[in-house]
């Protein structure tokens, strides 16, 4: 039974329960899915479940954007299940897949240390999710695709979510996921006038923005489809993507304590890393295990500190944690090395008849970059000018992290206000609280939360309930 079946197979019974608790999951990206997985696993009495999204399919959010079979996630499958507790869970996936295991005959018994395709991910993620609904028969779920404009308090406790459907009814509990709170790019990709650009670019020339993994993945995309142009990346930092080690990198840390203030702290990374190098582990190992020290480091610091580390650290953090395959890497490097691609550094401007106008680095004068084609790559933070997340913070439902980077929120993505208190019944999941915890916008970070936040759910409802 396909997905979309069991969704409309048990929405027709939803008229009929009215004395269960009503949970609303607001967006259907990886963050909206995986609640809705752990939601069925660690709730184990009956629920109502509502998806609100306005797309009409499911999608991978800007977890899995741009989607494509050639596009490989920058994270092992070691690290990429969707079942607390299992960490095997989806090679064990892979490995029944008789498909997959024909393609990657190399990697059999086992594929814990490889890199798929995010495609692959995705059916694995939907999967799960369809196997756990279909094993609840004493839930229903519906999808909704009218946007939701408004969260407020309604008859004491329960939220009304305001969309262009009139007729919807009060929750007991908001999770709001990575799709509503994020700015849409008015165009993604934009086509420059042909006429007025062939007669400014000698050769075809197209311009990347960003500096992660999407603008790599792009241009890797562009090549395997035989685009044999000129490609310039335009990054504010200019630092992109490292690689990963072509084995897994255990993660390592000293275990003597930690420093409170930031210089101390990267002072003893360099040092960690150095020291790892000379012991033959690598400096990868050691971000791998800061990872597990990222929120109390975190905390520690005040927010004057954490402003300095957004604005002169957080490129190079980002392009440490978030690493390519050593493949991909070793094309980048070949792009760059052989002049087809390169790096500039500075601000992206206004686009213009002919390309885009530029002020590189340390420089006031603005330059135009002639090109056929703009794509922008980057990731979009969650937009605190939105309505529905002005609604929240209108209504006291939630408020600012310290530094505006998204909404203020607790490990389980409990939304709380500047006096401590936590809104109940109220969430935020994933890079929405990503000012508040580092690295929740890691699949392996957002699972934990998703399972954290189900069983404070559970918890409210039913206090007797055990969690799977």
């Amino acid at each position: 039974m396909t997905v979309q079946g069991l969704f409309s197979g048990k929405a027709n019974a939803a008229a009929q329960i009215s004395a269960v608790p009503r949970i609303a999951i607001v967006g259907r990206g990886f963050s909206g899915m995986m609640m809705a997985v752990a939601l069925m696993r660690t709730v184990r009495a009956p629920f109502h479940l509502q998806l609100f999204d306005p797309n009409s399919t499911v999608n991978g959010g800007q977890a899995l954007a741009s989607a494509r079979s050639s596009t490989i996630l920058n994270t092992r499958v070691r690290d990429l299940s969707v079942s607390l507790g299992d960490p095997d869970d989806f090679n064990d996936w892979l490995c029944s897949n008789a498909e997959f295991r024909a393609a990657v005959p190399a990697a059999i018994p086992g594929f814990r240390q490889i890199f798929v395709p995010r495609e692959i991910f995705s059916d694995y993620v939907y999967q799960r999710f369809s196997e756990a609904l279909a094993a609840r028969r004493d839930i229903t779920v519906q999808v909704c695709h009218d946007p939701v404009v408004a969260i407020r308090r309604s008859h004491g406790s329960r939220f009304l979510l305001e969309s262009a459907n009139p007729s919807n009814p009060l929750f007991d509990t908001v999770i709001l996921a990575t799709g509503y709170g994020l700015p849409r790019p008015e165009a993604e990709e934009q086509e420059i006038p042909p006429v007025r650009a062939q007669r400014l670019v000698a050769r075809p020339h197209t311009v990347l923005l960003g500096s992660g993994i999407r603008v790599v993945d792009q241009l890797l995309q562009l090549r395997d489809a035989g685009y044999t142009g000129q490609v310039t990346i335009i990054s504010r930092h200019g630092f992109l993507p490292q690689s990963h080690t072509p084995n897994s990198a255990d993660p390592v840390f000293p275990a003597e304590a930690l420093p409170q203030s930031l210089p101390d702290i990267v002072s003893f990374i360099r040092q960690a890393c150095r020291e790892a190098e000379e012991d033959g582990r690598s400096w990868q190992s050691v971000m791998n295990g800061l990872r597990r020290h990222a929120r109390s480091l975190w905390r520690s610091l005040p927010a004057r500190q954490k402003r300095q580390f957004n604005r002169h650290l957080r490129a190079i953090y980002d392009s440490h944690r978030n690493r390519l395959p050593e493949a991909m890497h070793l094309r980048l490097k070949q792009e760059l090395a052989e002049g087809r691609t390169v790096l500039r550094r500075g601000r992206a401007g206004r686009r213009g008849l002919s390309g885009l106008f530029f002020t590189p680095a340390g420089s006031s004068s603005e330059e135009v970059i002639h090109a056929e084609r703009i794509i922008d790559c980057r990731c979009h933070a969650p937009d605190l000018s939105a309505p529905l997340i002005q609604s929240l913070l209108a209504a006291r439902l939630a408020m600012p992290d310290e530094l505006a980077l998204g909404l203020a929120v607790n490990a389980r993505g409990e939304t709380f206000l500047d006096d401590g208190s936590s809104i109940d019944g109220l969430f935020a999941v994933g890079p929405l609280g990503l000012g508040s915890l580092p690295d929740i916008d890691l699949v392996p970070e957002i699972v934990t939360q998703a399972y954290a936040a189900s069983e404070r759910i559970a918890e409210r409802f039913y206090p007797q309930s055990q969690a799977v």
